[in-house]
């Protein structure tokens, strides 16, 4: 036995088990070898003498959370994690003049800045109860994009080590995670794209350990795009590697007419199945979203991200009545400015309730179920098989919530209380894979000083590459 959790109020988001209080038991592989209620029986492996015990048995931790809530780790399913340095940016702008300061201020960065930035924003993923992120890794390619024209500039391409190192990063971190990586088919030969692509996936596949890989995916970017080619390219790519797809989608008011154009390229290359997902899907219209749920695609919703960028609010009542999958990311750390599930939560709920009028229209289990085992199933079978819940078998990737530090009163309903009255105030540890990652806030990880003075140094070093302006809005 690594850990055995006890006197915890265990949320285990499976279907079919409701909240209990009792006690969980990590193996020494990382995955949760037992769970139940009251106090571990002693015939369950020497399990319950164990915890009798001393405090600590061999490598065996016990760990008594004083009846704190216990909860599976937070999955964003959608998420930019390079971004951590550039929290704040353009506080007043829409999608796309926002896309256009990030993009100009990151084309200054190489593939060791990326590596930092990443590793950073990883950190505070995990510090935050983030324990599984989909993450889409930065483009190679540098350039711009005008949306009131559709057209794109492209300034250069980047070596292909300023992906690799963004795979690197997440690793290092031991934060579990799908790689979403761009195809690019448009910005070089075809076939030199494609084989930049399965260079990607081959780094991916013998440098990060089994258990930290969620897999690999497609990162679609036809929004962007300017001719249907490039939908039938991320087919090839999807088919050639049997992995998914997640494309940014119908995300802003603004142009949609372009976009909505573009979803035909996908319907008709072939796109839509299981395993491809839209991100935000904010203003489809009717057709868009029955086709979708038909073909078994889904979608990942951003409420702090569609809040704060001022794109809209998704229909997730329509698409949940639909059968449609959904997940939650928290998208980039500069448009959530704080990479703070809790705020998801309650955000996505009360959105949803005001744009409907009805109170009841997203309870918080859904909340909290969509922003975990939600999340997970939307990212796939084999990855809803891994982490989402607390069950046996499953990483034992968990958040320790104390509702009494600080105290937050009595607790009439254990969801909504965990949902609406508590936060990262009350988030008093994070595992994963039964490992501390932080306690109080404060990241266990050994690189986690370093990682905060380089990204300080790096995003100077970088805004003063670009330009002068950039570096005068750092005011620390």
């Amino acid at each position: 036995m690594k850990l055995l959790v006890v006197n915890a109020v265990i949320l285990p988001m499976s279907d079919g088990a409701d909240w209990f209080r009792g006690w969980l038991a990590v193996g020494d592989d990382g995955l949760i070898e037992a769970m139940g209620e009251g106090e571990p029986p002693t015939d369950a492996g020497g399990i319950g003498a164990r915890a009798a015990g001393s405090a600590a048995i061999g490598s065996g931790e016990v760990l008594d959370v004083g009846g704190a809530f216990v909860a599976p780790g937070f999955i964003s399913a959608h998420s930019h994690i390079f971004t951590s340095g550039m929290r704040g940016m353009t506080p007043g702008d829409t999608l796309y003049p926002w896309v256009g300061e990030q993009s100009a201020f990151i084309s200054g960065a190489d593939e060791e800045d990326v590596y930092w930035f990443t590793l950073h924003g990883c950190l505070d993923f995990l510090g935050n109860g983030v324990t599984s992120a989909y993450n889409f890794t930065d483009s190679r390619v540098v350039g711009s994009y005008d949306a009131e024209t559709d057209s794109r500039e492209i300034y250069a391409i980047r070596p292909e080590g300023y992906l690799h190192r963004q795979i690197d990063a997440a690793r290092d971190a031991g934060l579990r995670t799908m790689n979403a990586i761009r195809l690019d088919s448009e910005f070089q030969p075809v076939e030199e794209a494609f084989e930049v692509f399965g260079r990607a996936i081959d780094h991916l596949k013998t440098t990060v350990p089994a258990e930290l890989d969620l897999g690999a995916s497609v990162f679609g970017a036809v929004q962007w795009s300017a001719t249907p080619q490039a939908a039938r390219d991320e087919v090839r790519a999807m088919d050639a590697h049997g992995i998914g797809n997640q494309a940014h989608f119908l995300e802003t008011c603004e142009a949609l007419d372009q976009q909505r154009e573009k979803f035909r390229w996908y319907e008709q290359a072939g796109a839509l199945r299981p395993g491809f997902l839209f991100g935000h899907f904010v203003h489809p219209d009717s057709y868009m979203s029955r086709v979708v749920a038909e073909k078994g695609a889904g979608m990942v919703w951003q409420p702090t991200s569609n809040g704060r960028l001022g794109s809209g609010v998704a229909d997730i009542p329509g698409y949940r009545a639909l059968g449609m999958p959904i997940g939650v990311g928290l998208d980039d750390q500069s448009c959530t400015d704080i990479s703070d599930p809790f705020q998801n939560l309650r955000i996505g709920a009360y959105t949803q309730r005001a744009v409907n009028q009805d109170a009841s229209v997203v309870m918080p289990y859904d909340m909290i179920r969509m922003h975990t085992l939600g999340s997970a199933e939307a990212l796939g079978p084999d990855v809803a098989a891994r982490i989402g819940s607390l069950e046996v078998g499953k990483h034992a990737d968990f958040i320790v919530v104390d509702p009494a530090s600080p105290d937050t009163g009595p607790v009439w309903d254990v969801y909504a209380h965990y949902a609406f009255a508590c936060g990262l105030r009350n988030l008093t540890r994070v595992y994963s894979g039964g490992d501390l990652m932080s306690e109080k806030g404060v990241s266990t990880h050994p690189l986690a000083a370093r990682a905060s003075i380089e990204l300080h140094s790096r995003v100077r070093e970088v805004a003063s590459r670009v330009a002068s302006r950039s570096s005068e809005r750092l005011a620390w």
